[in-house]
This record gives structure tokens, sequence and C-alpha cells, in this order.
């Protein structure tokens, strides 16, 4: 009997194990760990407690306070400044300040501080977003980082896995985000609880490593454990390009696949050639549907960017629908990169001055209110359209809020037309 993709990497770094089955409990040596502002403070805290006057490896601890930067109040800068002392303390290798700091989930990839084959842990549920590389990455909760900070292991229980087999080009203007909330619609917010969600299937040649960031991203949405990505030519290319920008310690990797007699829970096939853009309603990520079954629903606010969809392609296409347009009066746009690179690139490219001309805002990278957080709080009543993976109640804002979730180019048509829209309405 064969092993998945995440059977094996769980396998390979689970030490004195000879074999792996769904169920298993395994004490697993993690390749990288990682906190952000909101919950590192607390892995601190429990670290501090263990009494370690070292972290097992200042090179994979990973602190990232995108949250909450450029702080917002007083208690957001003392968690930053929290995490900036230990990171001098101990001397941690991947500590991002404000000014090189991004998006955690878009940041590391970028830097090519993950690599396929990896096992990652981080204290932050989107963590499953580093899977499109072809790695086993997965949220944990803060005590699990500390003792992770520490001793470089973790103990994990061995998922299911859920073949998701992706047929078919998807049309102009579907995406990524389009096809996982078609895939979470069908699933349900539980569907997938605790289980690997495995992408497969003839689409992923259509889809750059963007989109499958956004799938991945989203797994979690599902229940999944983690969601992953057979590393391909796509993938080698991308991963080539990050290590030869950045040289990050770690260089080398072997990419894993799945045994063709890898046994799965179940296979789930999806043909994305006749999908059209996804809007999810409020106040579930699985209550998706056509763009085209939304009449009349008025927006106050449009946010684009997050860990979901706040790389150069999302902001190049929201650009290419707001080229020469006007945001409708009675609705905010906020545009936020995920990254520095983004931001840099995207002055260069002229698609900040798009968003700027066309009455937006462009700010700097964080996670803004996507949970809540700042730079665009929604208040009693306000309606937001969101390239974010969460769209719960009161998650950006007033508990009477709503927001809708959709990909970037809805996103922008819907800022100048003011009611939820597909480019084509323009």
């Amino acid at each position: 009997m064969g092993y998945t993709i995440t059977e094996k990497i769980l396998l390979s770094h689970s030490r004195g194990t000879r074999s792996i089955a769904p169920g298993d409990f395994v004490m697993a040596d993690v390749d990288l760990c990682l906190g952000n502002d909101v919950t590192s403070p607390i892995a601190i805290k429990e670290f501090r407690e263990l009494g370690f006057d070292r972290v097992f490896n200042s090179k994979r601890v990973l602190l990232v306070p995108d949250h909450f930067l450029p702080a917002k109040d007083m208690k957001s800068a003392n968690q930053a400044r929290l995490l900036k002392d230990f990171a001098e303390e101990f001397k941690i290798d991947n500590y991002f300040e404000l000014g090189e700091m991004g998006v955690e989930h878009a940041l590391l990839p970028e830097r090519g501080i993950i690599l396929p084959g990896d096992l990652m842990i981080g204290a932050d549920s989107h963590t499953c977003t580093h899977g499109a590389l072809g790695a086993f990455a997965t949220g944990v909760g803060s005590t699990d980082l500390g003792y992770a900070m520490a001793f470089g292991e973790c103990w994990l229980k061995v998922p299911e896995t859920i073949k998701i087999v992706l047929t078919g080009k998807p049309r102009k203007w579907v995406g990524g985000k389009d096809i996982i909330l078609h895939i979470i619609s069908d699933l349900g917010v539980s569907g997938a609880l605790y289980k690997a969600m495995e992408f497969a299937g003839d689409t992923l040649q259509y889809l750059d490593m963007d989109d499958r960031f956004s799938i991945c991203n989203m797994a979690v949405e599902a229940g999944a454990k983690n969601g992953i990505v057979p590393p391909d030519k796509i993938t080698e290319s991308y991963v080539k390009a990050a290590i030869r920008k950045y040289k990050p310690s770690r260089k080398t990797y072997k990419a894993v696949k799945s045994d063709k007699d890898a046994v799965y829970s179940e296979t789930r096939e999806y043909n994305v050639s006749k999908l059209e853009p996804v809007v999810a309603a409020p106040d579930l990520p699985s209550n998706g549907k056509p763009v085209s079954g939304y009449k009349n629903v008025k927006v106050d606010q449009v946010v684009v960017g997050s860990c979901t969809n706040g790389r150069i392609s999302d902001l190049k296409t929201a650009a290419s629908v707001l080229k020469g347009k006007r945001v409708s009066p009675d609705v905010r746009l906020v545009v936020i990169p995920a990254t520095q690179d983004v931001y840099r690139e995207a002055v260069k490219q002229g698609y900040a001055e798009i968003f700027v001309k066309a009455g937006g805002t462009f700010c700097t990278p964080s996670c803004g209110p996507c949970l809540g957080g700042h730079m665009g709080i929604l208040s009693e009543g306000e309606v937001a359209l969101a390239t974010t993976n969460r769209n719960f109640v009161g998650r950006m804002g007033h508990p009477k809020s709503l927001v809708y979730l959709s990909n970037p180019a809805i996103a922008a048509a819907s800022a100048v037309k003011g009611i939820i829209a597909h480019p084509s309405d323009l």
C-alpha cells in the first residue's frame, strides 16, 4: 500500500517511525515554526516558562508581526515590541520588521524560506497556504508553537486525505479563489474536517503559484488539516527564482509526490471549465454561488488584499478592471499589497497609481481589516466585498456588518458599480 504526499512528509519527519497510517499520532521534527504579533506573545510566555536560554534553531523560528502593524494602538505596539525584543535576545534570523514585513503567508514563500517537502507549523490557521509548494503546513495553537520553538518538534495526528481532481481550463476572470470557493460550497465548512486536501488534475497546468496559494490558503475553511499541491515544473520554477533572489539559509530540498497506489478517504472531481466567478455570501465561506446570482447587492467597502489575494497577480487583475474608471462615490476601496516586494512592483507597474486615480487607497502591507484589525473596520450595518478568506459574523468589524468574499476582478468591478458586479458589467 502506497502513501499520499502528506503521509510521506509526516513519515520522513517522524523519528523511529517505519510506517504510518491515518489516525496515528506522531512526534514530528519541524523544519519551520511560525508566529505573528497576535499568537507569538503567548508562545513566548510558554517558552520562557520552560526555562530555555535558546531556541532549537535560530534560523528555523519565524516571527512576522503582520496583523496590527503599523501599530494601531498601545496594545498592538506592545505586542510587536515583545516580538522584536525576543528576536534580538534569541538572535532570530527570520524576524521581519515594519518596512520589510509582509503578510506572513505571502512573505515566506516569496523569500524562499519554505521549500517543497518541508514540515511547517504556524500559530495561525492559514499556515496551510504553504502547502501550495508541496509542503506539509498546518496551523497550531500558541502553546504548541512555544514548545516547538524550544524542542523543534510537534505532535500531530496523521490525517486522512481527500483527493480533489480539477479538470478543464478556467475561463477569463476565474482563478484559484473561485475554484476553492466552489469546492467549499460543495464540501461545507466541515466537509474536510481534520483531513488533508490534495489537489490534482490537468487544471493545475493553468494555475500559477498565486492561484495555488489561494486554493491551499482556504483549505482550512472546509475544516482541513492541510491543503497540498504535489510539486511540478511551476513549483520548481517559483522556488528556484525565490532562492536565487533572496539566498535563504536552506537552498536544497526534496520534492515529494503521492504513490500511485496511495489510499484516499474519497476522491472528488470538479470540472472548472464552465465555472464562473464565485461570491460567498455572509456568514460562511461555504455560502458560495456564481456572481450572476447576485442582483443589486450594495456594498459600502471593497477590500483587495490579504494572504489569500494580496499578491502581485491579484493587484494586476484589479488594476486591469479599474484602469480609466472611478470608484463609486458610495464605496470605499482599500487595496493592501501582501508584501513590500508586491508594493514596490505595484508602484513600478503603475497599479498603485491606477488605484489612487480611481479613488481608492493604497496601503502598506498588513493583514489590515481581514480579521477586524485596522485599516478598514466596518460599522454597524455596513456591507463589504473582500478578497479575504473569512466572512464570519463580525469578522471585519461590527457584529451587524456583512462581508462577501470574491476574487480581485469581481471586487474591482463592484467598487466601480457600487453593487456586486462582474467586469463585463462595466
